[in-house]
């Protein structure tokens, strides 16, 4: 059984209460068609779920196979540092087809983000070790494609369609942080 590897902490990404019974972390890459498949079941458990769910977000491009996934992850970064990384991470995933420079300005822009900031971090890759922080992490919990889940630190190996992924979800909110069903 894979764990997470580090745990959540604050540098996280995260939508959703710190003590929600539920934490999903998602490795994902902006460009993978898997993980654009898997956008909208997330969305619909995070929708379901509410407030007994945390939605942490780390990114694990493959650039070798995703040319464009590695600078979307920074853009992704790059917007986050304005206050707008779930923004850009939904553009991201609704627009996978667009992931060159310009599009990535154009959703920039979109997010009324500081455009010349944008650019500057993103031309002079600020965010290129944050990326690559979140990808180490990754491979140190065993990920090996995306996208990979984590549920309350436990790698989920069971498909990601939204029955199987929504029956996960339900099953660690019934289990109490000691391990023992709640009755």
């Amino acid at each position: 059984m894979s764990v997470l590897t580090p745990p959540v902490s604050a540098d996280d990404h995260s939508a959703g209460s710190n003590d929600a019974p539920v934490t999903l972390v998602e490795y994902g890459d902006y460009e993978c068609p898997h993980c654009g498949a898997a956008y909208p079941v997330v969305q619909e458990i995070r929708r379901i779920v509410g407030p007994n769910l945390r939605f942490i977000f780390r990114n694990f491009p493959l650039a070798q196979i995703h040319p464009h996934a590695q600078h979307a992850a920074e853009a992704a970064e790059a917007a986050g540092a304005q206050g707008e990384f779930w923004g850009m991470h939904d553009l991201l995933f609704e627009n996978q087809d667009a992931l060159e420079d310009p599009d990535l300005l154009r959703y920039a822009a979109a997010l009324s983000l500081d455009q010349e900031r944008f650019t500057k971090e993103l031309s002079s890759g600020v965010y290129a070790d944050r990326v690559r922080r979140d990808f180490r992490s990754g491979v140190k919990s065993g990920v090996n494609g995306t996208p990979t889940f984590f549920i309350n630190g436990v790698r989920h190996d069971a498909p990601w369609d939204l029955p199987t992924l929504f029956a996960a979800v339900e099953a660690a909110a019934a289990t109490p942080a000691d391990g023992r069903r709640s009755r």
